[in-house]
């Protein structure tokens, strides 16, 4: 789909090339409408290559969350999240054991897991992965998970964030550091929580306040201990002509 509008967008222009072609015919071409045409040839080639990339990449990340109906119809949902887990290069531990089960240096994994299909995943790690709101779909049967450490991962966003409800009763440490989409307003949405104990939101781009963010978090989870934020990094008094801060947004939603 994305390829025929590429396509459709290049053949809406061809004819403004034909009337500049025209004039040719007519009268000797300026200077101008030489750059002109070979400017527009060159933009149409660069955002046809752009808008490609961007489409296999995205493709690229919607084959890596896509949904293992058939696994667990066949193996069960505990085999299907592990081998999710695994072929997004991540690592986890099932519970009662000590081990983690991860990737090689090459990506490769074993499939000892698919003879243990009653074991629940205790602790995830889909540390700089391609892991997104979809893929999150494969772990939903997780109830008993504990730990989930997703630092560094360009595709974690508020909608993910929104998600985790999912785990209200049985998570208690989230690792979101690193994370460049994630907005005040998805920390918002970890109210539901409540059995968090440990949360690291440091180094997240689009939180501009994160130390009144961090009081506010603590607020609306006081038993979790947050870290990643000092209290003073980027305090502001804000005053009656200015933007409203992050942590205006965050109490707005909260409350």
């Amino acid at each position: 789909m994305a390829v025929s509008m590429l396509v459709r967008r290049h053949c809406s222009l061809v004819p403004c090339l034909i009337v500049a072609k025209r004039q040719y015919a007519s009268s000797p071409p300026s200077l101008f409408s030489k750059v002109f045409i070979q400017l527009n040839q060159r933009f149409l080639e660069v955002e046809h290559f752009i808008r490609l990339g961007s489409w296999f990449k995205n493709r690229h990340v919607r084959r890596k969350n896509m949904f293992y109906d058939y696994a667990q119809k066949k193996y069960g949902v505990n085999v299907a999240a592990a081998y999710s887990i695994l072929k997004l290069g991540g690592g986890f531990r099932f519970a009662g054991q000590t081990e983690w089960i991860r990737t090689d240096s090459k990506g490769k994994f074993g499939f000892d897991f698919v003879n243990t299909p009653d074991s629940t995943i205790e602790e995830i790690d889909l540390s700089r992965t391609l892991i997104n709101q979809a893929g999150l779909h494969n772990l939903m049967s997780q109830r008993k998970l504990r730990s989930l450490f997703v630092q560094g991962c360009p595709e974690v966003d508020d909608w993910f964030l929104a998600r985790l409800h999912v785990f209200s009763e049985t998570l208690q440490e989230l690792n979101l550091s690193h994370c460049p989409r994630i907005t005040v307003g998805g920390l918002a949405a970890l109210q539901h929580l409540r059995q968090l104990q440990q949360l690291d939101i440091s180094s997240l781009p689009q939180v501009q306040s994160p130390g009144l963010v961090q009081i506010l978090i603590e607020e609306m989870l006081p038993h979790c201990k947050v870290i990643g934020a000092e209290y003073d990094q980027g305090l502001q008094i804000q005053k009656d002509n200015q933007e409203p801060t992050d942590a205006d947004s965050m109490r707005h939603t909260w409350t």
